[in-house]
Order: C-alpha cells, then sequence, then structure tokens
C-alpha cells in the first residue's frame, strides 16, 4: 500500500512539477476573506461590513460589522484574540457595530492578554472610549469574578488625519487613503495593503474617487462597494441620498479599468429596494460594471476568500 502512494505522489510530482507545493505555500501566505458584504440591513446571508486580511503572521480586520465573531468562528478562526489590529474605514454603524462583540469576545473567550488594537481616522480614540463606558459594568464584573486579566480588555487606540502608512510590522505594510463619501461623512477613508510585492486595496465607502485609482492602479486584488437601484426608486428622495453617498455598477467599473488590478472583487453590496420594489438581481451589478470594464471580476459573498500569490484565486464560501 505504502508502495503505491509513493508511487502515485511521484507520478503527481512528474505531471504538475515542482511549483505545485511552493504556489500553494505562497498562496497561502497572503489570504483575504470577505466576512461580512451586506449593508445596515439585516441580511443572514451578507452580515455586516468586515474583511480579514491574513499576511505572513500578521491578522488585520478592516471595519468590524454585525456578526463578525460569528462569521470568524464558521472559517475556524477561533482565536479572536490573535487579530492583530482592527482598522476603520469610517464610523458608520453597519461597520462598527460588531467591535464591542470582537473585543468582548476575544477577553473573555479567548483569554486576550494583550490591548486591543484599534488604527483609524479621528474619532476612533472617542469611540473606543464611550464603549468602555458602555460596557464598564460587564468588563467589572468579569474583572472581580471571573479574575480575566485586565490588560486584555484595555485598548490601544492610534488616529490619523493624513494620507500615508499607518502599519509597518514584520514586512507588512498598510497605507490609509481618504475617500469621499459624502460632504457630511468625514473622515473616510480606504486602505491599500502590501506585503511580498502583492497588495490589495480596500475601497470603504466612497462615490468615484480618484485615491482609489491613484493608490489602487496595478493592484492584484482592489475590493470595492457598490450600489444600486431600480429605475422606479429613484425618484425617492431617500433612494437619491444613498446613491449619492455610493459608487454604481458603471462608475466601478470606470474605476477598475483605470487601475488594471489583477482581480475586481466587489463588497457591501447596497441593493436599494422598498415595500413594493423589489431589490436588483446580481446580474444588474455585473452588466452595469460590464458597460466600462471588460476585465476579472468577482461579486462578493460572505466567507469567499482569495488566495494571492503569481495569480489570485477564488475560493467560493463554504456550503
Amino acid at each position: 500500500m505504502f508502495k503505491m502512494l509513493a508511487s502515485f505522489v511521484a507520478l503527481l510530482y512528474l505531471l504538475l512539477g515542482p511549483t505545485v507545493s511552493a504556489q500553494t505555500k505562497a498562496d497561502n501566505d497572503f489570504k483575504v476573506t470577505l466576512l461580512g458584504t451586506g449593508t445596515p440591513i439585516p441580511d443572514p446571508d451578507r452580515f455586516g461590513p468586515s474583511t480579514l486580511v491574513e499576511a505572513g503572521n500578521q491578522k488585520l480586520l478592516f471595519d468590524a460589522g454585525r456578526g463578525v465573531p460569528i462569521r470568524l468562528r464558521q472559517i475556524n478562526f477561533t482565536m479572536m484574540s490573535k487579530i492583530d489590529a482592527l482598522f476603520l474605514t469610517h464610523y458608520h454603524s453597519d461597520h462598527t457595530a460588531g467591535i464591542p462583540d470582537l473585543w468582548l469576545t476575544g477577553w473573555l473567550g479567548n483569554g486576550r492578554k494583550e490591548p486591543f488594537r484599534v488604527i483609524g481616522p479621528v474619532g476612533a480614540k472617542s469611540l473606543m472610549a464611550n464603549l468602555e463606558k458602555a460596557y464598564g459594568l460587564d468588563i467589572k464584573i468579569r474583572l472581580e469574578d471571573e479574575k480575566l486579566p485586565p490588560e486584555g480588555i484595555a485598548t490601544a487606540v492610534e488616529e490619523f488625519e493624513q494620507d500615508g502608512v499607518v502599519y509597518d510590522k514584520d514586512g507588512v505594510k498598510v497605507i490609509a487613503f481618504t475617500v469621499d463619501h459624502g460632504a457630511a461623512i468625514k473622515p473616510a477613508v480606504g486602505y491599500r495593503i502590501e506585503y511580498k510585492g502583492r497588495s490589495v486595496l480596500i475601497s470603504g465607502d466612497t462615490r468615484y474617487d480618484q485615491n482609489v485609482i491613484k493608490y489602487g492602479t496595478g493592484v492584484d486584488l482592489l475590493i470595492h462597494e457598490v450600489c444600486i437601484a431600480r429605475p422606479e426608486l429613484l425618484s425617492n428622495i431617500y433612494i437619491q441620498r444613498i446613491i449619492a453617498h455610493h459608487t454604481s455598477p458603471r462608475e466601478a467599473g470606470e474605476v477598475f479599468t483605470l487601475a488594471k488590478p489583477k482581480l475586481a472583487v466587489y463588497t457591501h453590496l447596497v441593493l436599494l429596494a422598498s415595500e413594493r420594489v423589489p431589490r436588483s438581481p446580481i446580474d444588474e451589478i455585473v452588466a452595469g460594471t460590464r458597460e466600462t470594464y471588460s476585465g476579472p471580476l468577482q461579486v462578493g459573498e460572505d466567507l469567499m476568500s482569495f488566495e494571492i500569490g503569481d495569480t489570485v484565486t477564488v475560493r467560493p464560501r463554504r456550503p
């Protein structure tokens, strides 16, 4: 039996070549997982916006929407205490609602023994300080009753005001850049993550913005938000306001065409609807994008992942 297995392995080596294992190792060294691709509207298929980036020994989370710990558990990422840093794009509730769960569960469930690190534009310190106040009684009880380590519930918050490098550790660099999410929604940023000559861009919530093109040109993976509504809804003032804060499929296609990523991916799918008018199907997002972009495109789903090596490998969500 052993000789047969050895012969089979040798045959595979001859047929596929010696680069197979090396490529797999390279791919697994830089991985992106869409934990949540939804909006403030509760949807069991699309949780709140959140993206996990694993690069070398670094595990970085970008935004923490509704249900982040559940999605982490579903990909067998059980040690929430091992998140090296949480990066925030802006302060809309759908991007921050999962922070208390992530922060507290990583302490009480996984025994985090170092401060919870948060990096974001101005406003991050206020957000975390107020969460500490809001959960003050819970923290006090667990410190006294469960004897959890006090250093594990502490927070280490870093704020920035200008575009540039906001994280640089063990070969992983994160660059923040300003985006336009609307006149009243400031600050709002996107992030570019660089590792071993590879790169990923996360647009954050934004209108069509030249900064996304500037920082996204030539990246391996460009992850962008998108918003769409049926024509019957376009006369609704509230719908108009939401659309004005986001990027249409056609506009996103223009971004992709100019940036030329190896793969363009949609997340944070803002599928507008009303009681009488259903939301647009995914096919219409693709069709709108194809009006201005003909390159590689993937509409993201929760738990879909991307392994970044010489090529970008898409791993669909698990059944």
